[in-house]
């Protein structure tokens, strides 16, 4: 399986960087996992609602540039379909049982998603109806996929 995390904003913290990567290295032997960023658009302190989409609008710009018509697209967003570790698991699977080997998760910016990016999505994903940073849900998600791979190959996960 071929999975891309696209992600808007590059990633400052030393110990989320450090995270991620211990779990990018532990899927090699899953799948080829590739973290894509994008520009996070600058916004003023003070912005109105026509602003913020038009943010938006240029971070969907280079999202979708960056999918092929080939791959199946999950969206992260918190209007999005809740599901356990399991689930996640059984989704993946099922992706790779019918032939979608090729995967992007997209995770927002500060504003989230433009309409854009959410139709042109397969599926809508929340992990929570609480919002989180975008920055730390970079981590969430790639632990979640680490952990839908040891669920699928029935392998031991150590907390």
């Amino acid at each position: 399986m071929n999975i891309q995390i696209i992600c808007v904003g590059n990633l400052k913290e030393k110990y989320l960087k450090q995270g991620i990567e211990e779990y990018l290295k532990r899927m090699q032997a899953y799948a080829k996992v590739q973290v894509v960023e994008v520009k996070e658009e600058h916004a003023p302190d003070k912005i109105s609602e026509a602003q913020i989409m038009e943010i938006k609008n240029r971070e969907a710009d280079q999202i979708l540039k960056r999918i092929s018509d080939d791959v199946h697209v999950i969206a992260l967003a918190i209007e999005g379909k809740q599901l356990s570790s399991e689930d996640l698991a059984k989704e993946m699977d099922r992706l790779a049982t019918y032939g979608k080997s090729k995967v992007a998760f997209i995770i927002g910016g500060s504003f989230g998603l433009h309409p854009r990016v959410i139709t042109r999505a397969n599926g809508l994903l929340s992990f929570s109806p609480m919002t989180f940073p975008h920055q730390l849900m970079r981590l969430i998600l790639v632990e979640q996929v680490y952990r839908a791979f040891k669920i699928n190959r029935n392998e031991p996960y150590h907390k």
